[in-house]
């Protein structure tokens, strides 16, 4: 069997990393994300990035600390969240913005695991979202194409692995993460527990190893919980 296991995050993603490069980053909001790998990248001060992420961090989370580092050139994203760093960078046009339907997002990103260059959607017709993307009708309706995201590097987070790779993802940090795992040149992925061989029950595996080249155990392992925020009624 292939050695999988790497000691640290550093040393999983020695060789991988370079300039300009596309990685892909599961999570969603604080659930999910590869904090331990992403900050490696941040250490190895990685420039001109492409990063297809949800939301591209949170503040002083994720993502966000490559920002600081203004390291990342291009942001394919479903949402801006309350990132306000990621906002500023936006706006003054330091990052280039490429926003996406939630759904198209993922289907996008299963299609480049799938080996699926392109798919028709009904989503986002007749908005900027359809702007300079071809369409087609269908049965009476106005479809548009949207094509497939793959990466130089993907960085997943699971909860459990297993040494061939195969990948456990819980509850809502699974999110993304099984489909990034597919669309990856190399796909490294940091795990909270690694078992041994056979630990797993093969009808729970949600990510088979095929997919992951690199496995390694997550030093960064917090449980943040979104803040919610209350609108005071206005006063009349």
């Amino acid at each position: 069997m292939v050695q999988k296991i790497f000691p640290s995050p550093a040393v999983a993603l020695e060789g991988v990393l370079f300039d300009g490069m596309t990685i892909m980053s599961g999570g969603f909001g604080y659930a999910g994300n590869p904090e331990s790998l992403i900050a490696e990248i941040y250490r190895a001060g990685t420039k001109n990035l492409t990063v297809i992420s949800n939301n591209c961090g949170n503040e002083n989370f994720g993502l966000w600390f490559l920002l600081t580092q203004r390291q990342i050139r291009k942001a394919v994203c479903s949402y801006l969240g309350v990132n306000r760093l990621f906002q500023e960078q936006c706006q003054a046009g330091e990052i280039e913005l490429e926003l996406n339907p939630q759904g198209t997002m993922a289907e996008r990103i299963r299609a480049g695991g799938a080996g699926i260059p392109a798919f028709y959607t009904r989503t986002g017709v007749g908005t900027v979202v359809a702007a300079g993307k071809p369409a087609e009708e269908f049965e009476g309706q106005l479809y548009i194409r949207e094509t497939w995201l793959r990466a130089d590097l993907s960085i997943v987070k699971a909860w459990r692995g297993d040494p061939a790779g195969n990948l456990v993802f819980r509850k809502t940090a699974r999110n993304f993460n099984p489909e990034m795992a597919t669309a990856g040149k190399i796909t490294v992925a940091e795990v909270e527990e690694i078992v041994e061989a056979g630990a797993l029950d093969p009808d729970q595996i949600h990510t088979p190893g095929i997919y992951v080249d690199r496995l390694v155990q997550s030093t960064i392992n917090e449980k943040r919980i979104g803040e919610l925020t209350v609108k005071k009624a206005a006063a009349f």
